[in-house]
């Protein structure tokens, strides 16, 4: 009887041990994953989700994260649309736990530059935030040519369709100063 005990004592030590390890591997394979997971797929992970975005310049953004590309991402405000390149992000507030990698080759080759290409074409009405070390600098116009690492924005009177005559000055804003572009949704007054 009393090897009886001993011997199940001993199963009974061993089998804790093994899920023990299983439950370390566990971990430690997902600690790997981890490592490995790139923030747009957390963000793909949390698509439709109201999400608060926190910029290095100070400002912020609050809305529904429709699109989550290589480089930026577009939220849903009630009557704005909103691009956000990611570089310029200090941080998330939302955040789902999920995460989706984008398995599209197009999509994931589809990055700031072809967005802004299309803002261009469409001669979409924006709002331009810079950021810059003393914080940031809003400029309503239209964006004239998208260059390799720079846009020419040419400002206009809010409302006011791109003329020439109401252009008060062409910027040329380096891409890795965008903090974020405001569109009017379609339909929205």
């Amino acid at each position: 009887m009393r090897w009886d005990a001993l011997f199940n004592d001993i199963e009974s030590q061993l089998a804790e041990a093994d899920r023990l390890s299983l439950d370390a591997e566990i971990n430690e394979r997902t600690r790997a994953e981890l490592v490995s997971l790139p923030l747009e797929d957390r963000l793909r992970g949390s698509l439709g989700c109201r999400i608060g975005v926190h910029l290095l310049c100070g400002e912020s953004a609050r809305g529904e994260l429709t699109h989550a590309g290589a480089d930026a991402l577009v939220l849903d405000e009630d009557q704005h649309q909103v691009l956000v390149p990611y570089a310029a992000v200090a941080r998330y507030v939302g955040l789902g736990r999920h995460a989706r990698a984008e398995t599209s080759v197009v999509r994931r080759s589809i990055g700031l530059a072809h967005s802004l290409r299309g803002l261009a074409r469409d001669r979409t009405e924006l709002t331009v935030t810079i950021a810059g070390a003393a914080g940031s600098i809003r400029m309503a116009g239209v964006i004239d040519r998208v260059g390799r690492d720079f846009i020419d924005l040419a400002e206009v009177t809010p409302g006011e369709v791109r003329r020439m005559q109401g252009v008060s000055q062409v910027s040329a804003i380096p891409i890795a100063g965008l903090a974020m572009i405001r569109s009017r949704k379609t339909g929205s007054l």
